[in-house]
């Protein structure tokens, strides 16, 4: 095969890639997917998704990986890598959708269709560290909870959680540029 990479037709021809990519880019998302494998197992792990630069400084890479890790073996292989990325590249109301599921999935953090006070506070505890101490933190996520639950059952559903979240455009910030992601 020598220097060229080749994706083999049974990825290239997935439905839900071909719908989502041109065989281009999947050829250079499988490129770099194969530049990030540094032991060559067909797999990535965490480690070698934190010779990514941007994800090395990222709270959250662990909660994003476990979400892309499907299979839940603890690596992420092609087909997950590529499923996993075309959540972020489309701009259509489909994607806006998946990206806002795919927030929601980084807080539902015992993966029961809910976000609890347990799991908002785990999440949130990552994300600002020792920059508020538990009591603070319990505050603000009692305070968030309150305000967004609006059925009053002490947890958020992914309309409840859409509703609050609406208004931040926070599915624009859930973008990759496959242009620049080859350059990875």
């Amino acid at each position: 095969m020598g220097n060229t990479v080749e994706v083999s037709g049974k990825d290239l021809h997935k439905e839900k890639f071909a719908a989502k990519f041109s065989n281009d880019e999947l050829q250079r998302l499988f490129r770099n997917f194969k530049s990030l494998d540094a032991n060559n197992d067909g797999y990535l792990s965490k480690e070698e998704f934190l010779q990514i630069e941007a994800l090395q400084q990222n709270p959250l890479v662990s909660r994003v990986l476990e979400i892309f890790d499907d299979d839940g073996n603890d690596k992420i292989d092609f087909s997950e890598f590529v499923q996993a990325l075309s959540i972020f590249c489309a701009n259509d109301q489909e994607e806006k959708d998946a990206k806002i599921k795919f927030a929601f999935r980084i807080y539902d953090v015992n993966n029961d269709g809910w976000i609890s006070n347990g799991d908002l506070f785990r999440i949130l505890k990552i994300m600002v560290g020792d920059n508020l101490n538990d009591t603070q933190l319990q505050q603000l996520v009692d305070r968030t909870i309150l305000q967004a639950d609006k059925d009053k059952d002490g947890k958020l559903s992914i309309q409840e959680f859409q509703t609050f979240i609406s208004g931040s455009d926070i599915e624009s910030k859930l973008v990759i540029d496959l242009a620049v992601a080859s350059q990875m």
